[in-house]
């Protein structure tokens, strides 16, 4: 009789740690489920939607159907789309260029445990965690016409943010200075979990540490490799506060993020025109995320 009642205790114990747990499962899988599709997923889908309306953004009983107009008079009627592409796509070069080796070159120095390499460390990623506004700050006290030190030093007068031909570049170079250390930092941690046998081999086969790097430590961090390139392209087409904060994104810095809230958020408030630029944005950041995301499965199968 005690044993049958210890069997009932222990079977409503049970019952309960299994309704307790089904619970928490629910709730961990649930909630962030709701958030992505009420913040993501419901939004894409509406600005998809309104590409092809045109609406003012006050009244939904103003949203008019357009079809495909919009995309066409982006394409053909709207001057600032394809320099925004050129840009965009120059900004993606620059990045993956300059601040990818240089920051590189830094965690592969860094890597070496050499002296003060906490507070260079330190020093080289301090610029990630500044605001653009104060990016931008910091920099126009070089760029600055009348008294940058570049234009003091050189003895020249060139409007380094106001010139078309130039602002472009001395932003990327902004830019860059930032950016340089979050590449460092990824592939220090990278570097940070290679197999120090794989080091050892190499040094017995007579490999100097630069064929080290690029025939043994390189392949090894594939994955760090492909993640630095998403999110570089992911940088490239969400650039946008630097450009904003100059000129919002007029006068040779046209770039597709800057069009989007020149158009929803201007003067202008076209809400059917500023979402199909955000959809052409989209599309284009998808197909690098796709590419990313089938080279990440190709290898898991493996």
């Amino acid at each position: 009789m005690a044993t049958d009642t210890r069997r009932r205790q222990s079977r409503r114990v049970e019952k309960k740690r299994g309704w307790k747990d089904r619970l928490v499962i629910g709730s961990m899988i649930g909630v962030p489920t709701v958030l992505v599709v009420w913040l993501v997923w419901l939004p894409a889908a509406a600005s998809v939607l309104l590409s092809f309306t045109r609406w003012n953004g006050f009244k939904f009983s103003a949203i008019e159907w357009v079809g495909t107009k919009n995309y066409v008079d982006i394409a053909t009627i709207y001057p600032p789309f394809w320099p925004a592409i050129r840009h965009n796509l120059i900004w993606l070069a620059f990045l993956f260029v300059l601040p990818t080796i240089l920051g590189m070159v830094l965690a592969v120095v860094l890597d070496r445990n050499m002296w003060g390499s906490r507070f260079y460390q330190t020093a080289f990623y301090l610029p990630v965690v500044l605001s653009l506004a104060l990016v931008g700050f910091i920099w126009q006290l070089f760029y600055s016409t009348d008294q940058g030190l570049i234009n003091e030093v050189f003895g020249s007068t060139v409007d380094w943010y106001g010139d078309s031909s130039v602002n472009l570049w001395a932003v990327l170079v902004a830019t860059s200075w930032r950016h340089t250390g979050y590449i460092m930092l990824i592939y220090l941690a990278g570097l940070k979990g290679v197999d120090a046998s794989l080091r050892e081999a190499a040094a017995v086969d007579g490999a100097n540490e630069v064929k080290t790097f690029f025939h043994v430590i390189f392949p090894v961090m594939r994955p760090i490799n492909m993640i630095v390139l998403v999110i570089v392209v992911i940088e490239s087409l969400r650039a946008f506060d630097l450009v904003w904060i100059i000129n919002k994104g007029r006068n040779g810095l046209e770039l597709i993020s800057a069009l989007v809230s020149q158009n929803v958020i201007g003067e202008a408030t076209r809400y059917g025109f500023g979402s199909a630029l955000a959809v052409i944005m989209m599309v284009i950041s998808s197909v690098f995320i796709a590419i990313y995301l089938r080279i990440v499965f190709r290898e898991e199968r493996r």
